[in-house]
């Protein structure tokens, strides 16, 4: 069954209105924001050629509380400023019906960039991280399907530590988000 978000389009809040109802993390998600920019003048002329197609509409499933929607939503939010896309938030907690669609690993990560066009029909989704920061979370679910075991916590926060050395220092992982996003909206 293909997924279909047409019932939600239009209901969701603008980039600027989320960043201005944040009420957690909202200096770190502006210093990710600030620090954003182009490092491969191909992508940038890439998303810059989408200006010119109306046929795509973003929505973000997000929530203010997470440190990957910090991370990761300002880089999205300035790809698609770049190519004009219209972009609504989905704030996760006031969409549990779309979010329980767009699981990943069975569980509520956030965020998730959905890719639909103008009549609802997904084409394409991103998140809730780059793709080589999430394969240590993918892994360490592998390898422990049992959340109710002892040493679970100690091993999740071993996996984030892992995952934030991933991201690495600064912002160069944005340009690894930069690339997953034109990957994905090329095939479209």
């Amino acid at each position: 069954m293909s997924k279909n978000v047409a019932a939600v389009l239009g209901k969701g809040i603008s980039p600027q209105a989320f960043i201005d109802s944040m009420q957690k993390n909202k200096e770190a998600f502006l210093s990710w924001y600030e620090q954003f920019e182009w490092t491969n003048e191909e992508d940038k002329a890439y998303f810059e050629s989408l200006r010119f197609r109306d046929d795509i509409r973003c929505l973000i499933l997000a929530a203010d509380w997470c440190g990957d929607v910090v991370r990761n939503v300002p880089v999205v939010f300035r790809a698609l400023e770049t190519a004009q896309m219209q972009t609504e938030v989905l704030i996760m907690e006031q969409f549990p019906e779309v979010m329980d669609d767009f699981l990943t690993m069975g569980g509520r990560s956030v965020p998730i960039v959905i890719f639909a066009d103008t009549g609802g029909h997904v084409l394409g989704q991103w998140g809730p991280r780059p793709s080589d920061v999430q394969a240590h979370m993918v892994a360490f679910k592998q390898q422990n399907p049992d959340r109710e075991a002892a040493d679970y916590q100690d091993k999740l926060q071993l996996v984030r530590q892992q995952m934030m050395k991933q991201y690495g220092e600064g912002a160069a992982y944005h340009a690894r988000i930069v690339s997953e996003l034109r990957e994905l909206l090329s095939g479209m």
